[in-house]
């Protein structure tokens, strides 16, 4: 693949540690199967959906038909893939787009999560087959405009009334909520946070997507409105109290991240390693300069850094040994070094690297909304401050 194109195919790889050894053959295949899909579908496409800012909704039933939504949840029509594999997809997702993993990470990871861990049988029973098959879109209303790291201080109230509920609040940042057919929405109570289920067709529902985006263009994010919204008592999930339940959901989905936020690294580094073997300056290709050289070997060392750290979570975390720190570990380790990869890869492209023809920038500006969604970097390095001290310093 020529240098103008939408990034670089992976033959040439950043692995100096011969990391693939470490997978299974299955896992392997998996991750080949989810690559060839980002090969075809996305890449060709990506730098027009990223420049109109549209979210690709024709690709959703491809991604159903490959077993990517709800992947790593079990039943209900959903593929039961285990969190390496389900790592491995977020990786070959993200190094199309940062938006397009986004997608896969709220409708399974979020929506999906939150019903199969809190939600009643009735309530898995009704939505997650059609969920997995992509034939609803749920999204997961849990920040608010004046509550994104702080949620337990989220203004959202839901109050009894006889056999109702009865919602009113905004939820800012929602991932998919304009296109989505449910929302899990967090509310307080008097009782404490809980999580329902609300059909987005309920009367007092809005959901208007946010313009003027620098960042994760190829994806939706909202504003939710919540006016008198009445539900009845079966919409509320039964599994969900307190701050637990929704963090449970979100751990899911910083998970996801830790190994995207590499693809996203990868694809950067693999476009810079081409250009500069083809870009010819003062008579040589770029990467036989010693200063090209280090930036190479520096992203290549940290992608490969960030790889074990990511596959060591992830056999942790099919073993039921995964803790909360030490996702927050991954989370800030690896989005924080693929910023700067994607930067430094951008910086070798020169002036043609702010352009849509080379994917380092893009990946960029989508990376500073990852780094801050799902716990910012100042969250999770407090996150293990505290592990670390045994004194908690969020306040």
């Amino acid at each position: 693949m020529t240098p103008e194109s939408n990034g670089a195919t992976v033959p040439d790889n950043p692995d100096l540690l011969d990391i693939d050894s470490l997978f299974t053959p299955t896992e392997l295949a998996f991750r080949d199967k989810v690559r060839t899909f980002v090969d075809a579908s996305i890449r060709p496409n990506i730098a027009g959906w990223y420049e109109d800012a549209v979210f690709p909704v024709e690709i959703i039933p491809e991604m159903a038909s490959l077993g990517l939504l709800g992947m790593h949840l079990d039943g209900y029509g959903c593929a039961g893939r285990s969190a390496v594999e389900y790592g491995l997809a977020a990786l070959e997702l993200e190094a199309g787009d940062s938006g397009l993993r986004t997608f896969v990470s709220v409708q399974g990871s979020l929506a999906m999560s939150a019903i199969h861990k809190h939600g009643s049988e009735q309530q898995k029973q009704e939505w997650l087959p059609r969920m997995a098959a992509g034939e609803a879109i749920g999204c997961f209303g849990l920040t608010e405009p004046g509550a994104g790291s702080d949620p337990g201080n989220m203004k959202t109230f839901a109050r009894q009334e006889g056999d109702s509920w009865i919602l009113n609040g905004s939820k800012r940042w929602i991932g998919l909520a304009s296109i989505a057919q449910l929302a899990i929405i967090w509310a307080m109570t008097d009782d404490g946070v809980r999580g329902f289920i609300v059909p987005t067709d309920t009367p007092g529902f809005t959901a208007s997507p946010i313009q003027g985006k620098l960042s994760m263009r190829a994806s939706i994010q909202c504003d939710i409105e919540l006016r008198d919204v009445r539900l009845p008592a079966s919409a509320q999930l039964p599994g969900a109290k307190g701050l637990r339940g929704p963090f449970e959901c979100l751990n899911e989905a910083r998970y996801g991240i830790i190994w995207g936020a590499m693809g996203a690294a990868r694809d950067s580094y693999l476009t810079a390693l081409a250009y500069s073997k083809e870009r010819l300056q003062f008579d040589r290709p770029l990467a036989g300069y010693q200063l090209t050289q280090e930036k190479l070997v520096n992203m290549a060392l940290e992608i490969n850094k960030g790889m074990l750290l990511a596959l060591q979570l992830g056999r942790l975390k099919d073993a039921g040994k995964m803790l909360p720190h030490q996702i927050s570990a991954g989370k800030l380790n690896n989005c924080r070094e693929a910023i700067a990869i994607c930067r430094e890869a951008r910086s070798m492209l020169g002036g043609n690297g702010i352009t849509l023809d080379y994917p380092p920038l893009r990946h960029a500006n989508n990376l500073e909304s990852v780094r801050t969604y799902e716990g910012t970097d100042e969250v999770h390095t407090l996150v293990l401050g505290n592990h670390i001290t045994g004194i908690p310093a969020f306040r």
